[in-house]
């Protein structure tokens, strides 16, 4: 593992056994969420991770946690094998290892108060007495900006960007080092939203974090990332430094999702097509580049050879035969 790197994922295979529909041949079918990922996440950065919906972006999130149990590969958290690893160690490491929910409302107990929420981790992994709990918990209700006197609330009683907060303050409690953000702001208000990327660019500077942001915002992921990696059906198709990913974008999918970003000018001419279609399914995926059915630039070759990734510039790589 190189020093640089916190995590490391080679050849990543997530996938799902479902019983097939009524009208299908067959008892089962295998769903193929993450299907061959590899890629490392260096120490300190933010690493937005985009897509559609569909393209495998939660479970490769919860799949480098073990909170999916992957298929096959490799997940390596400082040098540590993390898929094998005893249920024991395992239990120790997520003290290292956080995320942050997508629903800051349906991830939350009802029936527990913020500062239960918030302690739970310290008590799960036995870090201080229980005067010293209340006193962290006071500490990471700051930290967050919500008033430390919240702790005997209950979720119900704060909005959708409180609770969110109160999320980002549980996943901090044990003193993680790695979090992943599951599309933390994607219910949220604009002007709200605004504020927790804020502050969780603050935090990841103040308490030198690593985060993987999944996020189908390419706004919000340019805001906060130091690069960004793009997936599709499972498959990484780009991944690049944050300004060398938008001003030079090389796959044909990442173009189709600029294309995409809403123009503040309707008269400014766009230089590429919208994308069309949706997405095929994880069931029965196309051979070749999974891409090749809405891809315009598709040739024959593209059905029969599955690009890798291959460097095209430093710190760019694009899973692509034609760039």
């Amino acid at each position: 593992m190189s020093p640089e790197h916190l995590i490391e994922v080679e050849g990543l295979r997530t996938w799902f056994s479902v019983k097939a529909g009524l009208l299908s041949v067959g008892g089962k079918q295998t769903v193929k969420a993450i299907d061959g990922v590899s890629l490392a996440i260096r120490t300190g950065e933010v690493l937005g991770l985009v897509g559609e919906s569909g393209s495998g972006k939660t479970t490769l999130g919860r799949s480098v946690l073990r909170l999916v149990e992957p298929t096959a590969g490799t997940v390596s958290f400082k040098g540590r094998p993390v898929i094998g690893m005893a249920q024991p160690k395992l239990r120790t490491l997520r003290r290292e290892m956080q995320i942050i929910f997508q629903d800051p409302g349906g991830s939350l107990d009802p029936r527990m108060s913020v500062g239960e929420i918030v302690a739970e981790g310290l008590q799960i992994h036995k870090i201080g007495t229980r005067k010293e709990q209340r006193a962290r918990v006071a500490e990471l209700l700051r930290m967050v900006d919500l008033d430390p006197e919240y702790a005997v609330r209950y979720p119900h009683e704060f909005s959708g960007g409180q609770r969110q907060r109160i999320g980002v303050a549980r996943a901090l409690a044990p003193g993680p080092s790695f979090i992943v953000a599951d599309e933390p702001v994607s219910a949220l208000d604009v002007s709200v939203k605004a504020q927790v990327i804020n502050l969780l660019s603050d935090l990841k500077s103040r308490l030198g974090l690593t985060v993987l942001f999944i996020s189908h915002d390419l706004a919000v992921v340019q805001h906060i990332s130091d690069r960004v990696a793009v997936m599709y059906l499972g498959h990484l198709m780009e991944l690049a430094g944050t300004r060398e990913f938008f001003n030079s974008p090389r796959h044909p999918y990442t173009l189709a999702l600029m294309e995409a970003i809403p123009m503040p000018d309707p008269r400014t001419k766009r230089p590429f097509k919208i994308l069309e279609g949706d997405i095929p399914s994880p069931v029965n995926p196309p051979s070749g580049c999974v891409f090749r059915t809405r891809c315009e630039e598709a040739i024959a070759e593209c059905a029969a050879v599955v690009p890798e990734m291959r460097q095209v510039g430093p710190d760019h790589l694009v899973a692509c035969i034609r760039r």
